[in-house]
């Protein structure tokens, strides 16, 4: 070929650095070549992590603008960062042989703060971010970005984090991986991850020749299984799915992983084949992963997308988040954590006349103490229909219900000649029960049943309102966020403590997590 090769890169280091790969081994064929640097929208845009930015192909579209428009012949990408499907009229023209396909932490000090409960760790990833938080779920991981070197001085200038993950080939390629550096050999790479790719126009045949005399086969075998299951899953940098395939005496080895976003949910597969039979390991390894609970985690990733997002205290159901109408999407997390207590066996000695509990939780904590057959309880008070249910399936009869702890203890004042009640409760509980009761005259011994643990989490900045279910979920919201959201409660008794700090409180008409959704379907409609 006579005529000069246009080879389109970034100009980030690290894309010089691979571009100038090419540009090597096309000279080292005898091809002339000429490098054409532009700017793409990820790296004009720093203020937020890949995943908010909601595009696909991010780092690729303006090289693909750029070559359509025939200014460019050939574009040279980190292959993870190509999105599955190319722009019409563009082709994978080869994959360079493959360098390291790890991921590196890069630590500040020392890493002892692994062993820790409080460690901080920074990444864009939202891969990475979900399988930190799969190994360290007590960690902070906080969002990094620009290039490498900028990056790197983030981390050092940085008071807070113990430590940032790279890709091990981007610092390896640019020599500045420090010497406080270590493999993450547990973490599965991004799809692609080493890998260095060159696109063409498909209606270019001389170039798409020349390319493939730099094709790496192996690599190209490997990264097109790792691509198909993430095309399978339908996932771009915006879901966090890890998959490396390599060969080894002539079979494939296949770790693929997929996660929820906040590394609770985890669903792994491995495979191995031999090499030559592995046509259809991607499609059967990502049937895997959906039909053990990856359909769900996918749908409420793309879920995300949708125009309103709300974000509930308590964990939700699958059900629960099918309930939420067209145009909602729901993120959800347990804000308070339970531990039971262990009760002395003195407090079952005997049989005890007036019984009263105010959550389930209370409950709960007794039964794992005792079984519901050895409890000597002869009249039983309660809050809410769920604890009534589960009273009577696993202890007995309920004798009253209400609907808040204020309400039972009026009943208790006005219709009992009750002298003494034993109240099971927990930590944080509020003071209506035991005061309204001591104040008519009616003793109360309460045994502390389990602990409330605040358990908060920063929500994004897109939610508009937030689910709470008791006063203790408000309390640990607010240790993380601020008070400018809707406030949808299930209850008077959490709504009467939103109120001190919220402008816009909603009450559900039942003390139902069912209700509070119908209740955020109903101001959305």
């Amino acid at each position: 070929m006579s005529k000069i090769i246009r080879i389109g890169t970034r100009d980030s280091e690290l894309a010089l650095y691979q571009a100038n790969r090419v540009k090597s081994e096309l000279e080292t064929l005898g091809f002339k070549t000429k490098i054409v640097a532009v700017k793409s929208t990820g790296d004009l845009q720093l203020d937020k992590p890949l995943y908010e930015l909601g595009i696909t192909g991010i780092f690729t579209r303006t090289l693909d603008i750029a070559m359509l428009k025939g200014e460019i012949d050939i574009a040279v990408h980190s292959l993870k960062d190509v999105p599955t499907v190319l722009p019409k009229g563009i082709v994978q023209a080869a994959v360079l042989e493959r360098g390291n396909v790890k991921d590196t932490l890069v630590y500040k000090n020392n890493e002892e703060f692994l062993g820790a409960r409080d460690g901080v760790i920074a990444t864009s990833s939202l891969r990475r971010k979900a399988q930190w938080l799969n190994r360290y779920p007590t960690h902070k991981v906080e969002d990094i970005r620009g290039n490498v070197n900028t990056r790197l001085q983030k981390l050092e200038d940085s008071e807070t984090w113990n430590g940032a993950i790279f890709a091990a080939a981007g610092i390896g390629r640019l020599n500045l991986r420090p010497e406080e550096a270590v493999n993450l050999d547990w973490m599965i790479p991004a799809p692609g991850q080493g890998a260095i790719m060159v696109t063409a126009k498909e209606d270019e045949e001389e170039i798409l020749a020349i390319c493939e005399e730099i094709n790496h086969r192996e690599t190209e075998i490997c990264t097109t299984i790792e691509r198909t299951f993430l095309n399978r899953l339908e996932g771009g940098c915006t879901a966090p799915i890890g998959a490396l395939a390599y060969i080894k005496s002539e079979q494939v080895i296949f770790r693929a992983v997929l996660l929820s976003p906040d590394g609770t949910k985890k669903i792994e597969v491995d495979r191995l084949v031999k090499l030559g039979d592995h046509n259809n390991l991607a499609i059967e390894a990502a049937e895997h992963v959906l039909e053990r609970g990856g359909k769900y985690i996918m749908e409420g990733l793309h879920s995300a997308n949708k125009e309103t997002t709300v974000f509930s205290t308590k964990l939700l159901t699958n059900d629960q988040k099918d309930r939420l109408a067209n145009g909602i999407a729901a993120e959800s997390s347990d804000f308070i954590k339970i531990s039971s207590n262990r009760i002395p066996p003195r407090v079952f000695k005997k049989e005890i006349e007036n019984v009263v509990f105010t959550s389930k939780n209370a409950v709960e904590s007794v039964l794992t103490n005792y079984a519901g057959s050895e409890l000597q309880f002869n009249n039983i008070y309660c809050v809410g229909r769920k604890t009534r249910r589960f009273i009577k399936n696993n202890i007995g009869p309920v004798a009253h219900f209400e609907k808040s702890a204020k309400e039972l203890a009026e009943y208790l004042v006005a219709n009992l000649a009750v002298k003494e009640i034993t109240y099971f409760s927990g930590n944080l509980r509020l003071d209506d029960m035991p005061s309204i009761l001591e104040k008519n005259d009616i003793k109360v011994n309460e045994i502390e049943a389990y602990q409330t643990k605040f358990d908060a989490k920063k929500v994004p900045s897109t939610v508009e309102a937030v689910l709470f279910y008791s006063p203790s979920g408000i309390e640990s919201f607010l240790k993380e966020n601020k008070a400018n959201v809707i406030a949808f409660c299930i209850g008077d008794t959490t709504a009467a403590e939103a109120k001190k700090h919220f402008a816009d409180v909603r009450v559900a008409k039942l003390p139902t997590v069912e209700s509070v959704i119908d209740l955020v379907n109903e101001h959305y409609k």
